[in-house]
């Protein structure tokens, strides 16, 4: 989750009956959605032995303190670990993995009836996920082709807000609210819901 550590586990299982000595280069870097890496935050050598038959576990932990600012707002960190077993003649094996942090900061709460031509009021609650402070919060909300700027308070680390939101339906049928949330240290967190606007 967008905010928090990440803790990564590295399985290594020797499938021989022989004993290996296996040397692990773990790196991890910030990257787009076309792959393109952006920043390097985690470098990491260690060598396991593993006897016949034998397994283990390698645990990585990237702290958000490392990650946080190179974050964009793809929210993609690409994770390597190049493996060698050594006295093999360079036996190598590269595991990749790309992980895509998810956001739990908006969250939208309907009536459990909305009538067309009828006023109606929605709850938007909205999160700060870091262990930091954030200021210039604002919540850009979308609906009916029409946008609304909203400038909320800062939040302090881990805080939840909330806001009501109210509106008057035009139409019958399903209607498509956007809400999209902004701060000085991440951007476009993105949260929709579909409306389902009742006949009067």
């Amino acid at each position: 989750v967008f905010g928090k550590d990440i803790n990564l586990i590295l399985v290594l299982n020797n499938l021989s009956s022989d004993r290996k000595s296996v040397r692990v280069d773990m790196s991890a870097s910030t990257i787009l959605y076309t792959r393109r890496a952006v920043a390097e935050i985690l470098k990491a050598a260690t060598s396991v032995e593993l006897g016949p038959k034998q397994g283990k576990h390698i645990r990585v932990k990237i702290p958000y303190t490392h990650y946080g600012r190179y974050l964009t707002t793809d929210k993609r960190i690409q994770v390597t670990a190049l493996c060698e077993v050594m006295r093999t003649n360079g036996l190598k094996l590269l595991v990749e993995k790309t992980i895509i942090l998810e956001d739990t900061n908006i969250i939208i709460k309907l009536p459990r009836r909305i009538v067309v031509n009828r006023a109606v009021s929605l709850e938007i609650s909205y999160a700060n996920p870091l262990p930091e402070p954030v200021s210039r919060c604002v919540l850009l909300v979308t609906l009916m082709n029409q946008q609304v700027k909203i400038n909320l308070a800062p939040l302090a680390p881990r805080e939840r807000s909330k806001i009501y939101f109210e509106f008057t339906p035009r139409r019958v049928g399903p209607l498509q609210l956007q809400v999209d949330f902004s701060c000085n240290k991440f951007s476009h967190v993105k949260g929709f819901v579909t409306i389902a606007v009742a006949p009067a």
